[in-house]
């Protein structure tokens, strides 16, 4: 059973990636940018990196999510896409 989660983990790290990569609103790849960390961060607990699970959870999915999305209500936009 644990082939298959960490399988499912990294399908969905892989996902997040490309679609944090692809996407045209900055609000959006923000969130995707954290949803990416919150994924790695369960793909070390997996793994068995608890220290590394516990830093990329507290620093990546959280203060970095936080600080982009904040950053992106500061700014305008010019133009309506």
């Amino acid at each position: 059973m644990s082939w298959q989660l960490d399988l499912i983990v990294l399908t969905m790290v892989v996902i997040c990636g490309i679609a944090a990569i692809n996407i045209r609103d900055l609000l959006g790849a923000g969130i995707l940018f954290g949803a990416y960390s919150f994924m790695m961060c369960l793909l070390w607990a997996v793994m068995g990196a608890v220290d590394v699970a516990f830093t990329e959870a507290s620093v990546g999915a959280g203060v970095s999510t936080v600080l982009f999305v904040a950053a992106v209500f500061r700014t305008t936009r010019r133009t309506k896409d």
